[in-house]
């Protein structure tokens, strides 16, 4: 007996969105011409494209079913805000289709809707309200709702009296107890402190395995890749790549590290920078990391000739710097070398980046840059917080 898939309930069919820069004049001239395009059928061209105007999205399309969860990531610019308005019909494609099955839910800027006069229990039916819910359903879930929330103690107090946290920690209950059909977020899990951030990503990630089908946009990579079944990365509009979460990821680094000021020197070329063992490991766990490349020349002690440093890809901040004089390899002489770096895994799940250079000591800058790579980290279940300690525990009962 055949399975019949299911069908997906959001399709973005062959999108394409247009945009003009600065004033813009509907006037007859520049409508005339937009309708017969569009009765016509003809596909967007650059033609189409008067002064001042460009595509923010281009041709795109995509199918989500019931249990898919879809990432979409890019850099700045690159229509991811654009694809998620066009999902959520704030605006109409210029061409092509978005069709939506049953209620939407949406977490985009998850507090825009409050009325500052209003206390957070009125906010709360009135959101519930505009969101599609119906009074009873809205009662039924208000305890529930409330204490997700955290601000029990605040709930009849006016929302312009709360801080942002509150705020955005209201709002973010509200909707992620809507039970859509489909799921939009927008990067909305760094609402709040550090703990409700992670009460907001554990009621995402239920909702996203209980089979509704999402689709997510976020900077935060670790958390794209853990919670979706596929993702697309976005660049001016056009699919750079699509896949497995790990693959769509590494083609984004990639495509990031490829645009990086690689700088080049007549002093030292760094050839290759690879994981050894491949790029997944578990937190506590050793890994490592093989450089090589070519001294042209003899270094004195003002050049660091190999840095190694450990980038996180969800804050980008350094959490590790290292260097071939610290460590003990002597690069100091000219000649090919094949250095192997072993880096022990203390983090907690997530990506990170492993990037290589030469620097300048005196003016502590980079005249080099070595190729980068992507590890992801997994968690083993035995800590919270930023640093693994590799804890072991001993009981002993008289």
């Amino acid at each position: 007996m055949s399975v019949t898939a299911a069908p997906p309930r959001l399709v973005f069919d062959r999108v394409w969105k247009k945009f003009h820069r600065g004033e813009l004049h509907d006037s007859l001239r520049d409508l005339i011409p937009a309708a017969v395009r569009r009765l016509t059928g003809r596909a967007p061209a650059s033609a189409d494209l008067h002064d001042d105007d460009f595509w923010a999205v281009r041709d795109l399309s995509f199918e989500v079913t019931p249990g898919q969860t879809l990432g979409i990531i890019g850099p700045n610019g690159s229509g991811k805000s654009t694809t998620l308005k066009l999902l959520t019909r704030i605006y109409e494609p210029t061409r092509g289709v978005c069709f939506s099955q049953g209620r939407v839910g949406t977490l985009i800027e998850v507090s825009a809707g409050f009325h500052g006069d209003l206390t957070g229990r009125e906010n709360v039916y009135l959101q519930g309200a505009i969101m599609g819910m119906r009074s009873r359903d809205i009662a039924q879930k208000f305890d529930e709702i409330v204490e997700f929330s955290g601000i029990e103690e605040f709930i009849d107090t006016p929302v312009k009296r709360y801080s942002s946290g509150m705020n955005a920690r209201l709002g973010f209950s509200i909707a992620a107890h809507l039970e859509p059909d489909v799921l939009i977020i927008d990067e909305v899990l760094a609402v709040g402190d550090m703990t409700f951030q992670e009460r907001a990503f554990g009621r995402i990630r239920d909702l996203a395995r209980s089979g509704l089908p999402v689709v997510m946009v976020s900077h935060q990579l670790d958390r794209i890749a853990e919670l979706c079944t596929e993702v697309i990365v976005l660049k001016r509009g056009q699919v750079l790549a699509r896949g497995a979460p790990s693959d769509a990821i590494a083609a984004y680094v990639s495509q990031h590290d490829a645009e990086r000021a690689r700088l080049t020197s007549s002093r030292i070329d760094f050839h290759t920078l690879t994981l050894e063992g491949g790029d997944v490991v578990r937190s506590g766990q050793q890994f490592a990391v093989r450089i090589t490349g070519e001294c042209m020349e003899a270094f004195d002690s003002t050049v660091e000739p190999l840095v190694v440093r450990v980038r996180s890809l969800k804050t980008g901040s350094l959490l590790f710097v290292s260097g071939s004089r610290r460590l003990g390899a002597d690069l100091s002489q000219p000649g090919p070398f094949d250095v192997r770096l072993t880096l022990q895994a203390n983090l907690p799940a997530g990506s990170y980046m492993i990037e290589g250079g030469a620097q300048n000591l005196l003016i502590s800058k980079d005249f080099a840059t070595a190729p980068s790579a992507m590890i992801q980290v997994t968690d083993p279940g035995t800590f919270r917080g930023s640093v693994q300690l590799n804890a072991s525990m001993q009981l002993s009962r008289d």
